[in-house]
């Protein structure tokens, strides 16, 4: 079995994140969407709330798989049995950080290889925090989160 990880802090998840997710469901056999706990941001939702978020949108992809880890991602990928890192890209910018982090996995496990896939162009503007920003001034998200998950970030967002 070709079993994924889609690591990140999904805070909160949004469509950008969907679109990779839904794409590598395809190529894999099995994709764990993996919330790190990262102690130097502080998030806006907590752990178990990305959980619950992301399970939520993906409850129509049954190979998809959420879980969460904190610390090194190749243990967690060990522990899974999983040999492949996805990871997303919206822009060039994003490339060098990811690539030195794909460097970096590879040194600590030569096993493990990352699958770099570039976002849709309609959502290559799209993060968390321009979400979260958005949100909590009271503009318009639902073009931006899955529409299942909006009432719960919105309720989030309006109260932090």
């Amino acid at each position: 079995m070709k079993i994924a990880v889609y690591p990140g802090s999904f805070d909160p998840i949004t469509n950008g994140h969907m679109d990779i997710i839904k794409r590598a469901s395809r190529i894999f056999d099995k994709l764990i969407v993996a919330v790190v706990r990262n102690p130097n941001k502080v998030a806006t939702f907590t752990v178990a709330e990305r959980v619950e978020l992301i399970k939520k949108a993906v409850k129509d992809l049954p190979n998809v798989e959420v879980d969460h880890f904190e610390g090194l991602l190749v243990d967690f990928m060990r522990k899974k049995n999983a040999r492949v890192i996805i990871k997303g890209l919206r822009a060039v910018s994003d490339f060098e950080y990811e690539f030195q982090m794909a460097l970096m996995n590879r040194k600590l496990d030569p096993n493990i290889e990352t699958l770099f896939m570039m976002t849709s162009y309609k959502y290559s503007y799209l993060s968390s925090s321009v979400v979260k920003e958005i949100g909590r001034l009271g503009g318009c998200i639902g073009e931006l989160v899955p529409e299942v998950v909006l009432p719960d970030i919105q309720k989030k967002l309006i109260n932090s």
